[in-house]
Order: C-alpha cells, then sequence, then structure tokens
C-alpha cells in the first residue's frame, strides 16, 4: 500500500498556519482591540479562507486565545509551585512575579478583552489559580508579619494584578524597559516590603541571565 507522503507535510503546515494566526492576533488585539478577521489575515500572510478555516468566527479565534493562555498559565504556575510552597512569603512573591512575565502579554490581553469580547466570568476562569497563588502567598506573608495588613489579601492581590497590567502596558507603549525585575521589586514594595530589602530579595531570587556565547 502506498504511503501517503503528503498528508504530513500539510498537517504540519496548517499547525503552522494556525500557531502565526494566534501570535498576530496576540500582537494586534494588543495594538487594536477592534481590528477585523480580514485584517489578522493579512497580518499573519493567509488568506481569508485559512484563517476562517481554522477559527470560523472572532469568538472562536478569541477562546483560542483564552485556552492558549490558561495552558501558558498553568505551565508558568507548575514550574513554580514548588518554589511558591517552600520559600518565605516575599521571595515565593517574587518567583511569582518572574514565574507569570513570560505571559504576560497574554495575560494583559485577556484582562483588556474581558468586558467586551470574552466575558469576565470566562477570563475569571482562566486567572482563577494565578489568582489564588498570588492570595495564598500574600495571606501567608501576611501571617509572618512581611506584608501589611490594612488589606484583606484578596484585595491586595487585585491590587496588584491591576499595578501589574498597568507596567506591561507601559512596557509595551515603550514607556519602561524591563525583564521582569522592576516589576517584581515594586510588587514588593507595594505589598508592604522596605525599598532596599525588595531590591536583595528580587536580586536573589531572579533567573539567571542566559549567556548569548
Amino acid at each position: 500500500m502506498t504511503k501517503p507522503v503528503a498528508r504530513e507535510p500539510l498537517r504540519r503546515n496548517s499547525r503552522a498556519n494556525r500557531e502565526r494566526i494566534l501570535a498576530t492576533a496576540r500582537q494586534e488585539l494588543g495594538r487594536n482591540p477592534d481590528v477585523t478577521l480580514e485584517e489578522l489575515a493579512r497580518a499573519a500572510g493567509v488568506v481569508r479562507r485559512t484563517l476562517f478555516g481554522h477559527f470560523p468566527g472572532r469568538e472562536a479565534l478569541l477562546e483560542a486565545l483564552a485556552e492558549e493562555a490558561s495552558e501558558a498559565l498553568r505551565s508558568a504556575l507548575a514550574d513554580g509551585a514548588r518554589f511558591a510552597e517552600t520559600e518565605p512569603a516575599e521571595r515565593a512573591l517574587a518567583g511569582f512575579v518572574f514565574s507569570l512575565w513570560p505571559v504576560g502579554d497574554r495575560y494583559r490581553l485577556l484582562l483588556s478583552l474581558a468586558k467586551r469580547d470574552l466575558g469576565a466570568q470566562r477570563v475569571a476562569e482562566v486567572l482563577a489559580p494565578a489568582r489564588a497563588t498570588a492570595t495564598a502567598i500574600l495571606e501567608r506573608g501576611q501571617r509572618d508579619g512581611v506584608f501589611h495588613t490594612h488589606l484583606p489579601a484578596p484585595a491586595m492581590s487585585a491590587g496588584l494584578e491591576a499595578m501589574t497590567v498597568a507596567l506591561l502596558e507601559s512596557v509595551n507603549a515603550g514607556l519602561l524597559e524591563d525583564d521582569g525585575t522592576r516589576i517584581a521589586v515594586t510588587t514588593l514594595i507595594a505589598a508592604g516590603v522596605p525599598e532596599e530589602r525588595a531590591r536583595g530579595v528580587v536580586e536573589a531570587v531572579a533567573p539567571p541571565v542566559a549567556d548569548s556565547d
């Protein structure tokens, strides 16, 4: 029986198109939430029929982005779970910021699309694990006396989340350059850690810089 040699390359091409469309959608929706599917197809370098073959409408595309972000967040949280559970709260909070930084743009995009496109409930479902982790760290830090207690941990977590999104917007707008270090320091300060100590904690927790050689 003759082996269908063309099938696997076609599948690879289809997967590549889907990934390119999603990557383009993240970028373009971040710039303009009103961008049309036709404009996204042109930006992704595919014909309209190809885009609609993967995503029959805007709702399907946004749901795919939500699921992609959900997987990225779960993976980031899983990688940092043991660190968050075993380290002192201030180190755990800094590590939490660094673990989510690589998926920060997806996180920001979800929140920006929450009300008008995805719905607040769907976004809350996606972000629930990250919010629960942050709140647990803050509660532990409050018990240990390293974070302030004039706000309940869930409220402080919501405030820090909003601040992080605003800082991500500043990075995207070119107002701030950061690899996660500044935001981690700022988060600790906002939680009640003195600035000098916050800088020392973040320096100790920061992931090593990759060797460019």
